[in-house]
């Protein structure tokens, strides 16, 4: 017995579909195995840890990405939170059905009551097709963008690709590079070369090399086939870790018209709007998903920022916190929270998070950029410096790394070394857009030789560039000697006016998280 009924629905849980009058209905992949799940159940509450566990694992989800699924499922079905038919949910508790289902006879007669022996039979059936169609965890574009790997070198390259941190990449490069040593031709090897090789470079503190290595290989992808969205949004990325914005928004577009089901490509691409300060597009773009929100790396951290960044405080601290929780081996969940907190003005709070995300093995300089300024504003100078360092250390390629380091160094650097360094970062005709927070950098250098309208202007330079962190800005020792000059205020005036209007537009929105007002 494999066919169900709940209310007009018919269930086929052999075949995976879903009937209203016999007309299917879209309802499969991820949404169907969440559908099963609650149908296992008949109508008993299910919390958000049950269905983690029932229907995710072994990935770990955020309440979002569920609350999001049950969304998407309700719509297959045709279902109004408002007024719901098929699923409800129950405030601080999770969902469950509105009704128990029934068991049909495979010929299609009518429903009958179940004795309790089938009702046994037939929850523990469904326990079952519920776990068989689980499945495993989260993985990277690669997985799902393109044909199942020809070898098993490719087969062992996309596994490791897929579990992500530094030995992993490696490992993977490594299997790239064998599966191209026997047929330097192929595609998928090509791909997965340089879309980690460009991840040396973001991901793992690698230098610039490595990322035009991959900018190369697709080129040489998309020479062969100009219409390849995988490659587009190879190349994308690769101008995304070499800093060129403008390159890497060009690419990640061009790959979502041709491919506009590669939910990776779109994350990647609202993250890089979040730069340009289209808060509210990013959101939009991580909200409006085509797949399992699961399983794209990095999307609950970008959300969580979007809403920071957008005033939704309460809303922001909950993702930030429960990703810091939940993730330990992911980067940026690391940087995030710590970051929030210091925004915020806990500074204790954010120095108690960052000494345990410093232990947590996924080094990265804005980890020791964050310690030296917690540490400047508890006037620990010595402290400050060692940190800025150690940023540098880590990566010494970086930007910013090399001019707090230098403006904190002991001796204090000469007015030649910060002419110098202004002259070398500011904006040249003919070069790629910089990101906004370069434009910080050359405040920051205009405040070291008291020129402060100089600064401010950086800041509006930085404004007009998309940077949007007001929070930051009130909260870093590093921009102190501004408060209270009325450019610096006029600055954060121009953030909140921006900002209020992208907050209305998402509270308007039918896209939103489900938690905001």
């Amino acid at each position: 017995m494999s066919r169900l009924q709940l209310l007009d629905l018919s269930i086929d849980l052999q075949r995976q579909r879903v009937e209203r009058e016999g007309v299917a209905l879209d309802v499969s992949g991820l949404s169907f195995r969440l559908f099963a799940c609650l149908l296992s159940h008949g109508d008993r509450v299910l919390g958000f840890d049950q269905l983690a566990s029932e229907v995710w694992a072994p990935a770990v989800v955020s309440e979002e990405t569920i609350t999001q699924r049950i969304k998407l499922l309700r719509q297959a079905l045709g279902d109004d939170s408002r007024a719901p038919r098929y699923i409800r949910s129950v405030r601080g508790q999770g969902y469950q059905l509105c009704a128990p289902p029934q068991p049909l006879a495979d010929a299609e007669t009518a429903p009958q009551a179940p004795t309790r022996r089938t009702r046994r039979w037939l929850w523990a059936g469904l326990a079952a097709l519920a776990l068989a169609t689980i499945g495993v965890g989260a993985a990277l574009w690669w997985r799902t963008n393109h044909e199942r790997p020809r070898s098993p070198l490719l087969t062992r390259a996309a596994y490791y690709a897929g579990i992500g941190q530094a030995d992993n990449n490696e490992r993977a490069i490594a299997l790239y590079q064998q599966a191209l040593a026997a047929d330097p031709d192929d595609p998928a090897a090509l791909l997965g070369l340089s879309r980690l090789s460009s991840a040396r470079t973001c991901l793992y503190n690698g230098g610039r090399d490595n990322a035009e290595r991959g900018l190369r290989l697709a080129r040489q992808l998309l020479r062969r086939d100009v219409d390849s969205a995988a490659a587009w949004s190879a190349l994308g990325y690769a101008h995304d870790c070499l800093g060129d914005i403008g390159q890497a928004v060009a690419g990640y577009e061009r790959a979502l018209r041709l491919d506009p089901d590669d939910d990776h490509t779109r994350a990647s691409l609202a993250y890089l709007y979040q730069e340009q300060g289209k808060i509210a597009d990013a959101l939009r773009g991580n909200m409006q998903l085509r797949g399992d929100p699961a399983r794209v790396r990095f999307r609950d951290v970008q959300v969580a920022r979007e809403l920071e960044l957008l005033g939704f405080a309460e809303a922001a601290r909950r993702r930030h916190q429960a990703n810091f929780r939940l993730f330990p081996d992911n980067v940026f969940s690391n940087i995030a929270w710590p970051r929030s907190l210091f925004g915020a003005g806990r500074y204790d709070e954010a120095a108690s998070a960052l000494n345990e995300a410093l232990t947590r093995g996924t080094p990265h300089p804005e980890l020791h950029l964050l310690q030296g300024e917690l540490a400047l504003q508890r006037g620990d100078r010595a402290a400050a410096r060692a940190a800025f360092a150690q940023a540098r250390r880590l990566r010494p390629q970086g930007s910013l790394g090399l001019t707090v380091e230098g403006l904190y160094a002991e001796p204090a650097p000469s007015p030649q070394w910060i002419a110098q360094r202004i002259a070398e970062l500011r904006p040249k005709a003919g070069q790629p857009a910089p990101w906004p927070s370069l434009y910080l950098e050359l405040a920051l250098l205009e405040l070291a030789r008291r020129q402060p309208e100089t600064a401010v202007a950086a800041l509006d330079d930085a404004v007009d560039a998309g940077y949007r962190d007001r929070a930051y800005l009130q909260a870093s020792p590093l921009f102190r000697a501004l408060h209270g000059d009325p450019g610096y205020a006029r600055v954060l005036a121009r953030i909140d006016a921006d900002i209020a209007a992208q907050r209305a537009r998402v509270a308007s929105a039918d896209w939103k998280p489900a938690d905001l007002p």
